[in-house]
C-alpha cells in the first residue's frame, strides 16, 4: 500500500480508505504475502460496467452528432 500511496501522492490512511472501498465494491482483490498486501484490479466488474455504459455512450454520441448537425445548419442559414 505504501507504493500505491506514494505513486498517487496520498497519505497512507487515505490510500487505505480508498482501497478498502474498492475491495468492498469487489473492484480489487488483495493477496497477503509476508508483511505485504498486493492489490490487483478485478477486470470482470469493470467489463460489466463498460458494457452497461456503452448503451448510454451510443445514445449520447447520437445526440451530440445531432446537435453538431443542427449547429452547422444554423451557421450556414442566411440572415434575414
Amino acid at each position: 500500500m505504501g507504493e500505491i500511496a506514494k505513486s498517487l501522492q496520498l497519505r497512507q490512511p487515505q490510500a487505505s480508505k480508498h482501497l478498502r472501498v474498492l475491495l468492498e465494491a469487489g473492484l480489487v482483490e488483495v493477496e497477503a504475502e509476508a508483511n505485504r498486501r498486493n492489490y490487483k484490479l478485478r477486470i470482470e466488474p469493470l467489463k460489466e460496467l463498460d458494457e452497461w455504459l456503452e448503451r448510454y455512450r451510443r445514445i449520447w454520441n447520437e445526440r451530440y452528432d445531432n446537435l453538431e448537425r443542427y449547429l452547422q445548419q444554423l451557421q450556414v442559414k442566411p440572415k434575414e
